[in-house]
C-alpha cells in the first residue's frame, strides 16, 4: 500500500526534526542566556534568580544574565518569555503568583500553560507578616485587635493586584475580620522600601526579602506563615502561636521557557538549575533566606508541570470566589 503523501513528508519532516534538536542541544548554549525576572530590582525572586543564574553560567558556561521586566505583577515580563524564540536563550524565573495567580486575575495575552513550558521547581518558603518598627502593635493579637479599632485605615503594601502579598491580605482579612486598605507597587522591593520609609503599616513577604530587614531591626516580624518556625530565625513565632491557627502560605519559585523549546535543552536547562540546587553553598545560601529546597525528583520538568496543574486547580476557584480582579 503506497503511503500517502502528505503523511510521507510529516513523518520525515518529524524524523529529520529529533536528530537535528539533539544536535542543538549539544552545541547548546553558544551565547549568553537571558533570565528575566519580571519584577524589580531586589525583590525575592530577583534575588533568588540571581543566585541562580550565577551558578548556572558556571555549568552552562555561558553567561545566564538576569534582565528585570517589572509591571502588572509579572505579566509584562512572563508575555515577553511566552513570545521568545523557543531557543533556549530566553527563559523566566517566576513564582506562585505569576505562574499561578495572574491567570485567575488578568485577561491575559498569553496562556501560562499553553505558550511556557516548565523548566525546573526551584525553592519555596513561608512569608512573614511585617510592619514598620514605630506601628505600635507588639504582637500578633495587639495587631488584630488595633486592625478592628480602626477598620478601613491601617495600609497594607503590596506588590500588586493579584501579587502573593494582596492575595495573603485577602484571607487575612477573612480570618481575622479585620478591614484595611491595600496599597500596590511595581514589586516586592518598593513596597520595601516604603515600608522602611513608615509610608505603609506592614505586609506580607516572603522570608528571603524580609529577613535581612527583619535582622537589622529596621522593620518588625508578627509571625512565619507556616507550620514550624524558620530556621533561620527561630526567634519569630508561627501563625499559629502568634495567635491565628491554620494561616499557612508558602511562595515557590520556577524556571520557565517558550513552549516549543526542545526538550534537550529544557533537560539541559534542568539539568544546570538542579546542579545549582545540589551545590551545598547554594544550598547554605537558601537557607539562609528561609527557603526550603525541594527534593530532586520534584525539580524535574514532568514533576514542576504536574505540581504548576494541581496549584492552579486548587488556587483559581478560591481567588475567584474571592472576587480578586485586575481593575
Amino acid at each position: 500500500m503506497t503511503m500517502p503523501r502528505a503523511v510521507c513528508v510529516g513523518l520525515c519532516a518529524a524524523l529529520l526534526a529529533w536528530p537535528l534538536s539533539a544536535a542543538l542541544a549539544q552545541d547548546y548554549p553558544t551565547r549568553p542566556i537571558t533570565m528575566v525576572v519580571p519584577f524589580p530590582p531586589g525583590g525575592p525572586t530577583d534575588t533568588f534568580g540571581r543566585i541562580m543564574a550565577e551558578h548556572m553560567s558556571g555549568t552552562l558556561r555561558e553567561p545566564v544574565v538576569v534582565e528585570n521586566v517589572a509591571g502588572a505583577n509579572g505579566t509584562i515580563g512572563v508575555g515577553r518569555v511566552a513570545r521568545a524564540p523557543a531557543d533556549g536563550y530566553t527563559i523566566e524565573i517566576g513564582q506562585w503568583s505569576t505562574n499561578v495567580v495572574n491567570g485567575a486575575v488578568y485577561d491575559l495575552p498569553y496562556d501560562m500553560q499553553k505558550d511556557l513550558v516548565p523548566v525546573a521547581r526551584l525553592v519555596s518558603g513561608p512569608q512573614l507578616l511585617v510592619a514598620n518598627k514605630n506601628l505600635p502593635p507588639k504582637n500578633l493579637r495587639e495587631l488584630i485587635a488595633w486592625l478592628k479599632a480602626s477598620p478601613g485605615t491601617a495600609m497594607q503594601a503590596t506588590a500588586g493586584i493579584g501579587s502573593q502579598q494582596h492575595v495573603s491580605g485577602v484571607y487575612f482579612q477573612a480570618a481575622t475580620h479585620t478591614q484595611f486598605r491595600f496599597i500596590p507597587y511595581r514589586g516586592a522591593a518598593p513596597a520595601m522600601q516604603d515600608l522602611l520609609a513608615g509610608q505603609v503599616d506592614f505586609m506580607f513577604d516572603q522570608a528571603g526579602n524580609s529577613l535581612p530587614q527583619v535582622r537589622s531591626g529596621a522593620i518588625k516580624a508578627y509571625a512565619v506563615t507556616a507550620k514550624t518556625r524558620l530556621a533561620a530565625a527561630p526567634d519569630i513565632p508561627t501563625m499559629d502561636e502568634a495567635g491565628l491557627p491554620g494561616f499557612y502560605i508558602s511562595i515557590w519559585q520556577g524556571l520557565w521557557a517558550p513552549a516549543g523549546t526542545p526538550k534537550p535543552i529544557v533537560d539541559k536547562l534542568c539539568a544546570a538549575a538542579m546542579a545549582a540546587m545540589a551545590d551545598p553553598a547554594v544550598q547554605a545560601r537558601f537557607h539562609d533566606l528561609g527557603q526550603d529546597i525541594p527534593p530532586p525528583d520534584e525539580q524535574t520538568p514532568a514533576a514542576f508541570a504536574a505540581f504548576q496543574r494541581a496549584e492552579i486547580e486548587k488556587w483559581w476557584p478560591l481567588i475567584k470566589a474571592a472576587n480578586i480582579k485586575a481593575q
